[in-house]
């Protein structure tokens, strides 16, 4: 494992690569956000987000999303993929905000992920992105980033997350997740492009 200054030196390589990175998911509220990364599981940002302003515009709040029709919701969402069970997460979701949190997205781990379709790591999207509650969402990019690089060892999400948390300082986290999902997408690939790379000095996988 890393030690938590050289794992600031890797994260500062890889944030010249990914300066002010950032969530891909285009939201205006916390809602939107959550709706929008419940439907990025087993798709991409670029899809998502080709779906969510028509799905906005019809259901900017929970309010109005429990009340969606389900032929109707299906269909806005159908090319995000699992179109049917994220129908009715997105419903189930928006029932419990409505009966238990007044209509508002939970600034609370525990109540996020108690919500249908969500969990640790969407909740740490949500948490980091919209509601200021530094998180660190580990998806397949950080998983085979950060044991490549070093900074972590394992496939568990919930063990990788907490090893990465230890790494870096809180205020840190949300930020460094985005960086580890970039570079996950655009250079430290299935197959990597390590030569490309400004951490390959300091990788584990790298200097083998």
């Amino acid at each position: 494992m890393k030690t938590p200054a050289q794992a600031r030196a890797i994260l500062a390589a890889l944030e010249k690569h990914h300066p002010n990175a950032d969530t891909e998911l285009v939201y205006r509220t916390p809602f939107e956000l959550l709706v929008a990364t419940m439907l990025s599981a087993q798709s991409t940002d670029m899809r998502v987000n080709a779906v969510t302003p028509a799905l906005f515009e019809r259901y900017p709040d929970a309010a109005s999303l429990v009340k969606a029709d389900t032929a109707a919701l299906e269909t806005l969402i159908h090319s995000t993929g699992f179109f049917r069970q994220k129908a009715r997460s997105l419903v189930g979701m928006a029932e419990i905000l409505m009966r238990e949190h007044g209509g508002e997205v939970p600034a609370d781990m525990d109540a996020l992920v108690k919500l249908p379709g969500v969990g640790r790591k969407t909740a740490n999207v949500v948490l980091g992105h919209a509601l200021g509650i530094p998180g660190l969402p580990v998806d397949r990019h950080v998983l085979r980033v950060a044991n490549r690089l070093g900074l972590a060892h394992g496939d568990d999400a919930v063990q990788v997350e907490t090893q990465l948390c230890a790494l870096f300082p809180k205020k840190k986290w949300t930020q460094a997740s985005d960086t580890l999902i970039l570079h996950g997408r655009r250079i430290c690939r299935p197959t990597p492009l390590c030569k490309m790379c400004n951490a390959r000095k300091l990788c584990d996988y790298a200097q083998r």
